[in-house]
């Protein structure tokens, strides 16, 4: 994307926004099911690429279908949001919402001695483990947490410096040489901790980056085949994630989405399977491009994204993954484009893992031509954005980071689960409530539902992340197909609007179905 033409970015946050309070918590205990209903959930371990799918440590498919959480990358050195929230509510919800990945863009102005995170608010216990911590300490708690949750995150070396994006993946401040040593900085900081997935080595290369050129000055193909190699030598688990260029043979397109170049000049790391390959995609809230005017127009753009990255996946050369990819939806074309490309990514319910991968632009609320899931209170979800991704949202992956090749319970066990409601906000006309579901037994459970009966007259008006039927003042809720399966120990939530408000929160059961 063109970054002189992206976000109004808060440099540092002028004004701490106010936490929407959570009341109520209720869990109960679920019935046994039979041990034949457990489902090992795909994504345990490091990643490994075959053709043009990921593999986890056991060989099962996985889709990333995640979220990028800007911030570290700007003056602030840490996610954006801080002076409104803490970090954890805001993975949990990330979560709850179906995003199974974060992509965390930094700059190399973390590991100067000299930088200090700012702008997170500690008022009410809100971050209250993040005090006193530097940036990439920040990053831990935040790597840490996410998979605690089950999420998988992607590190993203956003630009050289705060000041803003860079053509090259050096500048005379921030040589190559920085650059491969920060990199392996952070590849041997997470080694043996597999919820760091991989790295997006340099975001954006754009004119005069050139691919296959052979110039060691512009040739990002080159650069990309050192800086991967460097960082495989010193965690040589970890996916090395290689976004486009602006132009190839005198064809040019968004800022780091053109890689027309991987058919001739393929990246070749020392280590095999490896490599994915990173397509930009944006919309006319950022920038006009000729194929928006096309009289053809939804209907030409299969034909733009094959051209430009798309061929790589279908052609079954490499992974694809669409790393950035954001409107502010306002515009008839940019809700059509949005539409088309989310079909182009295969629906999950059809393809399943395979099928390309993505991390939406962005989370936060505040990129200034695209906007974000969240609204600008920082709480309040776009449910109309986050509907358009629906159908490719995918399951989450097994909690932790740890033993690669753990299958999950080998039989028997206890299906079992939890289930807690809490009220995000209430302004007497309606609310704004999420329940969290809690896989709390021995087995990994396939599907789960809660049933709550409030004491007035509520009524459910929208949900998100789970379907719903409503008698009388009986809600039973069931999961949705991207987060039903919960590994032991492991959670999804979902969210409701509702009416009238002053309800509180009810008593709920959950069952394992």
């Amino acid at each position: 994307m063109f970054r002189s033409l992206r976000r109004a970015l808060c440099a540092a946050a002028a004004a701490l926004l106010l936490m929407l309070a959570g009341v109520g918590a209720q869990t109960v205990h679920a019935d046994p099911v039979d041990a034949t209903d457990r489902a090992a959930a795909p994504g345990a371990g490091y990643w490994h690429t075959s053709g043009r799918q990921m593999l986890d440590a056991a060989g099962q498919p996985v889709r990333i279908a995640g979220i990028n959480w800007f911030g570290f990358e700007t003056a602030n050195y840490t996610p954006h949001g801080l002076w409104a929230r803490d970090y954890k509510s805001m993975i949990d919800q990330m979560k709850s919402l179906g995003y199974n990945t974060i992509r965390l863009p930094y700059s190399d102005d973390l590991f100067k001695s000299g930088t200090i995170p700012n702008s997170i608010d500690f008022s009410g216990g809100k971050n209250a483990d993040l005090q006193g911590l530097g940036s990439l300490q920040i990053m831990d708690r935040i790597v840490t947490y996410a998979g605690q949750g089950g999420l998988k995150v992607v590190l993203d070396r956003h630009r050289p410096d705060a000041a803003g994006q860079s053509a090259l993946w050096y500048t005379s401040a921030v040589p190559e040489s920085t650059w491969i040593a920060n990199l392996k900085a952070l590849a041997t900081r997470y080694r043996g901790n597999s919820t760091v997935i991989g790295i997006d080595l340099h975001n954006e290369p754009h004119d005069p980056a050139c691919w296959g050129c052979g110039d060691t000055t512009r040739d990002w193909r080159l650069a990309a085949q050192r800086a991967g190699n460097a960082v495989l030598s010193v965690n040589p688990e970890l996916l090395i994630f290689v976004e486009g260029v602006q132009t190839f043979n005198g064809v040019s397109g968004w800022w780091g989405g053109n890689l027309m170049g991987v058919a001739q000049y393929p990246v070749q790391l020392d280590v095999p399977n490896r490599v994915v390959y990173s397509a930009h995609d944006y919309a006319t809230s950022v920038a006009q491009q000729s194929w928006f005017s096309d009289p053809t127009f939804p209907a030409n753009m299969p034909g733009i994204w094959d051209k430009y990255w798309g061929y790589i996946f279908k052609q079954n050369i490499a992974p694809v993954w669409v790393g950035e990819f954001g409107t502010t939806l306002q515009s008839t074309i940019d809700q059509k484009w949005l539409a088309a490309l989310v079909s182009y990514l295969r629906p999950t319910s059809t393809y399943g893992a395979d099928s390309v991968s993505w991390t939406f632009w962005s989370w936060n609320p505040n990129s200034g031509d695209t906007g974000g899931i969240l609204k600008d209170d920082w709480t309040t979800v776009d449910t109309v954005k986050d509907g358009y991704l629906a159908s490719v949202k995918a399951p989450g992956f097994p909690s932790g980071g740890g033993d690669p090749g753990d299958p999950g319970d080998p039989g028997g066990g206890t299906a079992a689960c939890t289930a807690a409601y809490t009220v995000s906000s209430d302004w007497g006309g309606g609310f704004n409530a999420e329940v969290k579901v809690t896989n709390s037994g021995t087995t990994a459970l396939k599907s789960w539902k809660v049933t709550w009966t409030w004491p007035g007259t509520q009524k459910v008006t929208s949900m998100w992340n789970a379907s719903y039927t409503q008698s009388g003042s009986t809600v039973t809720a069931a999961n949705a197909d991207h987060n039903g399966a919960l590994a032991v120990g492991g959670s999804a939530s979902f969210g409701f609007g509702g009416a009238p408000g002053g309800g509180g929160a009810p008593a709920v059961s959950c069952t394992a179905t």
